[in-house]
């Protein structure tokens, strides 16, 4: 997951189609790629509305997944106006804090829940419009070429084309679940704002693996790593190595995103926990 920096709140009135009939805007976030606001319905019932901004436009691949799901797993999809969604409430209460309340332990449990809520089947078709996983990795094989063996990027392009080459159960993903993307409200625990990926179910597991982002004594931690890979596995009836290979896949993925922005450090506290997780893998 990439940081967002958050700029100041404010700006003006927010202009909503008038048939949604929205009331009593107050403006959640504002930041680089969409501005959130919670509103009431024309039933008194909350809502959201996300403004997804010219830099964010590749969330509006996530779309179709919602349309798709129905609510099952993901905040329910009500409307949509050019780049804005009308959104179901999902909550206030964030998978992070429930972790630094409760602890990880709990908070994976949870998070494994919501994995395989994620993987029912539907009746209706996949919408052919998903990102195929092969395209989401295409920052980390440009960041590998002319690199040397042993390069961490070299490695982990190498390990992401032997996966998504055996790849034989390609389901709709998330694409970016984490604990902050993860809220607990009415219908209990739902995930919010999906990429709308399509390959294996394991790359969204993987990337629960490097989050909360301000938690790198759990991140960083190779007995941590081993019991969250371990029941995020379960959830989804697949193998420990195969969640933690996609892991380090992931990890070296995501710091090459980083590398795209300049942004070193975050580029670097990536590289350290994907280096952790391939011991993990290396072990087994």
């Amino acid at each position: 997951m990439r940081r967002l920096r958050r700029p100041p709140r404010g700006g003006g009135r927010p202009d909503f189609p008038p048939r949604w009939r929205l009331r009593r805007p107050q403006l959640l976030a504002d930041t680089r790629t969409s501005r959130v606001w919670q509103v009431l319905r024309a039933d008194g019932s909350p809502a959201v509305v996300k403004a997804i901004k010219p830099a964010g436009l590749d969330e509006l691949g996530g779309t179709p997944l919602l349309r798709w799901r129905r609510g099952e797993g993901l905040a329910r999809l009500y409307a949509v106006n050019g780049h804005r969604q009308l959104l179901e409430y999902a909550g206030a209460t964030s998978l992070a804090q429930f972790l630094d309340e409760y602890g990880d332990a709990a908070a994976s449990e949870i998070a494994a829940e919501v994995l395989a809520r994620l993987g029912t089947p539907s009746r209706t078709p996949v919408p052919a419009s998903l990102t195929p996983l092969a395209s989401h990795f295409a920052s980390l094989f440009a960041q590998a070429r002319g690199r040397p063996a042993g390069d961490p990027y070299r490695e982990a392009a190498r390990m992401a084309e032997r996966l998504l080459r055996a790849t034989h159960d390609a389901r709709p993903l998330h694409g970016d679940l984490h604990h902050g993307n993860i809220l607990h409200g009415p219908r209990g625990w739902l995930a919010i704002d999906p990429r709308g990926l399509v390959g294996d179910a394991a790359f969204d597991a993987a990337n629960l693996l490097y989050n909360p982002l301000q938690r790198d004594d759990l991140c960083l931690s190779p007995e941590h790593l081993y019991r969250r890979a371990g029941i995020y596995a379960r959830a989804l009836g697949q193998e420990l190595p195969q969640i933690l290979a996609y892991a380090y896949a992931y990890g070296c993925l995501s710091a090459a995103w980083h590398a795209e922005d300049g942004n070193a450090a975050d580029e670097a506290r990536e590289l350290d926990v994907a280096a952790q997780v391939l011991k993990l893998v290396r072990a087994l």
